[in-house]
């Protein structure tokens, strides 16, 4: 089953001589349950197309479609709400709320949509995290591999269609990195999660089922261990 579906995706800013093509005919698909990494160097578009698959940026044309939703078919505020169901996000910056404990920043999403919290649910996630011991400190009290974590367990919270990560670890060392990588591994893994991830690391790449390359706004062939899902 397919939970996302990017068609003929083009990005494009300025015109005449100064138009840069951000993005420039991007086809792919991502299964349920899969783990695909996106690879390419700064500027190739590879978050520009993160930014559309969330419904962060409106595409110049083209579709993107999650779980069965257009999302260029939805006004602002029923994308707003789609996305804050549907769709969850860990940035390269943990974006915690200062003043919340842990605990209260990963159920912070669903207070927001006004619904109630699956305890059992968050409690699992949060010991797979191996955050029991944290909840209630505040972000100031977490190392960044502990406010990563924080991040992904809100992401998670929601029971998101798709998890959608931006350079998840570019602000950690490379230990931290790996630690924190092999977790949301696991997390996707034991809660059936699909994943899109944004990279520039080779390696770091090497943790997701499917890798694909994408290189000035185009996804280049040969790029992985399988090239595209369409």
């Amino acid at each position: 089953m397919k939970i996302l579906e990017v068609k003929n995706l083009r990005k494009e800013y300025g015109q005449g001589e100064t138009l840069v093509k951000a993005l420039d005919g991007v086809n792919l698909s991502v299964e349920k349950g899969e783990f695909l990494a996106v690879v390419g160097s700064s500027g190739s578009g590879k978050s520009t197309l993160l930014h559309m698959m969330g419904g962060l940026d409106v595409p110049t044309s083209g579709e993107v479609i999650v779980d069965g939703r257009n999302l260029a078919k939805m006004k602002d505020e029923q994308l707003t709400i789609f996305r804050r169901r549907n769709i969850g996000f860990v940035f390269q910056s943990y974006n915690l709320v200062p003043m919340l404990n842990v605990m209260e920043n990963i159920t912070l999403p669903l207070g927001l949509d006004g619904k109630k919290a699956d305890g059992a649910y968050i409690r699992e996630i949060v010991k797979t995290l191996g955050l029991e011991e944290k909840t209630e400190s505040l972000p100031s009290q977490l190392s960044g591999g502990q406010q990563q974590r924080v991040a992904i367990a809100r992401a998670l919270a929601s029971k998101p269609a798709i998890l959608l990560a931006d350079e998840p670890t570019g602000n950690l060392d490379s230990r931290t990195s790996q630690d924190v990588l092999g977790l949301l591994k696991v997390t996707c893994e034991r809660f059936h999660q699909t994943m899109v991830m944004i990279t520039h690391n080779e390696e770091i790449a090497q943790l997701a089922n499917r890798i694909i390359r994408i290189e000035d706004g185009k996804l280049v062939k040969g790029s992985g261990l399988h090239d595209f899902c369409e």
